[in-house]
């Protein structure tokens, strides 16, 4: 499906993004890595990630958090970044999009775990390689029922063992990839797998998903 570039307001700054329009009623945000070591809206989690909603029909949107490529603003430690993601979803709904997933890999995870809203703004959220061993969550904001937790049993900032411990009780649905790092390099075709399955898992349950 094809991406076009927009652009749209958080508060004062303007932010970069690229919106691509579904058929289905649904739609996803997503969210990218650390902005100071160097993520962005390119990166190849990214890319997997809306490459597997888009699979499902879904209109999607990515964005640059503040101070990346040409979105403006200055990097606020993960402050900032909340109202970006507010932004975001808020630009999505004025989509016509009924239904929203929240998705966010690393440190773009770490930001969506400090959204609240659930069930106003998002519906579900999809969670990759969340940093619990370089930020700190709040107990129980990693993961709801209903959400995808994805991470690799080498991740050097997810530690696996602490991840399932930290999500233990939500009734989120835990996915681990064999072999991959915090990276995912030469992985990708396993998180497009993993999300794709969880799409269809849920829409054999809800009938009006993906619409």
């Amino acid at each position: 499906m094809k991406e076009e570039r927009v652009f749209f307001k958080a508060g004062a700054i303007t932010l970069e993004g690229l919106f691509s329009r579904g058929e289905a009623k649904w739609g996803a945000v997503v969210t990218h890595p650390h902005p100071q070591m160097g993520g962005s809206m390119a990166n190849n989690v990214v890319n997997a990630l809306v490459e597997a909603f888009q699979g499902r029909l879904f209109s999607t949107l990515r964005f640059n958090f503040r101070g990346v490529g040409l979105s403006e603003g200055a990097f606020d430690n993960g402050v900032g970044e909340q109202s970006d993601v507010r932004a975001a979803l808020a630009f999505l709904s004025s989509e016509g999009v009924d239904q929203i997933v929240l998705a966010g890999y690393s440190f773009g995870a770490w930001v969506n775990s400090k959204i609240t809203g659930r069930g106003d703004i998002y519906s579900r959220g999809v969670v990759v390689s969340p940093p619990i061993g370089f930020f700190s969550f709040s107990p129980g904001d990693i993961a709801a029922e209903g959400d995808l937790v994805i991470c690799g049993d080498r991740d050097q900032f997810c530690p696996v063992d602490r991840l399932r411990t930290s999500i233990e009780g939500t009734g989120a649905r835990l996915e681990i990839v064999p072999g991959a790092d915090h990276f995912y390099w030469g992985y990708e075709g396993n998180l497009r797998r993993l999300v794709s399955e969880y799409l269809n898992s849920v829409a054999a349950g809800d009938e009006t998903w993906g619409e």
